[in-house]
């Protein structure tokens, strides 16, 4: 059974999936980006503008060349200068889900430049974010626009006029939306950013993660520090800020299923130590030497755990535990009640030795465990 495009959203453009991701996201409704819809409300606006009369809809490209239409509201003034495309997620868990993009555009007071072509000026209104710290790729001081929905906005205003325009996004409720990511501690204050890098969100992206690490980790590059604390959820995140206050909180990265990609980034970013703090589950596959962790790609190698507590000379008890079940939590449970904490301590040990050796020895990286509730460590390296 097909699942039908909302109203306000047209039907979307499938990008290329691998067979993976396909059947993991099966059935589930793809969605745009605020950089799509950034670049659909700015479009509209300068039509209105130029025309005195705002369309119903509006029709801008994608970066790989596909056209979508969306549909257009009024904004807040009612004028036709100001128009509204409201975000679809589609299926993804998207917190801008929802979100009322705002273009309002106007004529800039300088003419176009000798050539004929346009100098449009991209500004922040309420609920957008504006960039306070270098490493984003953006200057300080300019609206958090990135540079793939920036060329979308500027090639839609393109299509209406060469005429140079200034065009200011908002989002109403955006300071609350940016509440719930990363934005602040990248530097970037006041909203909402605006992104995407192919117009089209696919849910659960593991691509948008990905991208969300690497740009925290450039930006914590960029001021200087020389050590990230990659931590693999909230949990362990929380346990990070709430226990050592004395890591700047741009330094703690929430790295999910990519630990490796973080730490040769770190490496390759010019950092010279890690510190990984995570749960059993994690820590298992990288003392496996599985560098990414995410569950439907790896399995617990309870063997290595049979390994580790013969090596650690844990009580029979421990090692049968080892292999009682497919999960490090049920090792980790049996080694935490009866006080051996030497196995867990020789996971640690391990696992740091795969990371450093991932990025060649560039890295120096430490190993820290934390229990399930991420209230405790219980081992390190």
């Amino acid at each position: 059974m097909t699942t039908e495009p909302s109203a306000r959203q047209p039907t979307p453009v499938e990008p290329e999936l691998s067979p993976e991701v396909a059947a993991r996201t099966a059935g589930l409704r793809t969605g745009w980006t605020t950089g799509t819809c950034a670049s659909a409300a700015a479009k509209a606006a300068a039509i209105g503008l130029c025309t005195g009369v705002r369309p119903d809809t509006v029709e801008v490209g994608l970066p790989a060349g596909q056209r979508v239409t969306f549909p257009v509201e009024a904004g807040p003034s009612g004028e036709p200068w100001e128009a509204v495309v409201v975000k679809d997620a589609g299926d993804d868990p998207d917190c801008t889900d929802g979100a009322r993009m705002t273009a309002a555009v106007a004529f800039a007071a300088t003419a176009p430049d000798e050539d004929g072509l346009a100098d449009h000026e991209l500004r922040a209104g309420d609920g957008i974010g504006t960039v306070t710290l270098p490493g984003l790729g953006l200057p300080v001081g300019a609206p958090a626009i990135n540079p793939v929905p920036r060329a979308m906005i500027l090639a839609a205003l393109a299509e209406v006029t060469d005429r140079p325009l200034v065009a200011t996004f908002s989002v109403p409720g955006g300071q609350a939306m940016a509440a719930r990511t990363t934005n602040e501690r990248l530097g970037i204050v006041g909203g909402i950013s605006i992104l995407g890098t192919t117009g089209i969100v696919k849910p659960f992206s593991t691509a948008s993660y990905r991208a969300s690490v690497v740009q925290q980790i450039d930006v914590a590059a960029a001021q200087g520090h020389g050590c990230v604390v990659l931590a693999t959820g909230s949990r362990s995140e929380a346990y990070v800020l709430r226990t050592w206050p004395e890591v700047p909180p741009v330094c703690v990265v929430e790295v999910g299923d990519f630990t490796g990609i973080a730490l040769r980034h770190a490496a390759g970013a010019g950092m010279r130590r890690a510190v990984f703090v995570g749960m059993a589950g994690k820590i298992t596959k990288l003392a496996a030497g599985v560098m990414m962790t995410h569950f439907h790609r790896s399995q617990v190698d309870t063997d290595l755990l049979a390994d580790v507590a013969r090596d650690s000379a844990a009580p029979p008890g421990i090692v049968a535990a080892a292999t009682e079940t497919a999960t490090a939590r049920h090792f980790f449970e049996a080694c935490v009640a009866a006080g051996v904490v030497e196995p867990l301590v020789a996971l640690c040990r391990r696992a740091a030795a795969n990371c450093r050796a991932h990025t060649g020895g560039a890295l120096d990286v430490a190993v820290h465990m934390v229990d399930f509730d991420g209230a405790t460590e219980v081992a390190r390296s």
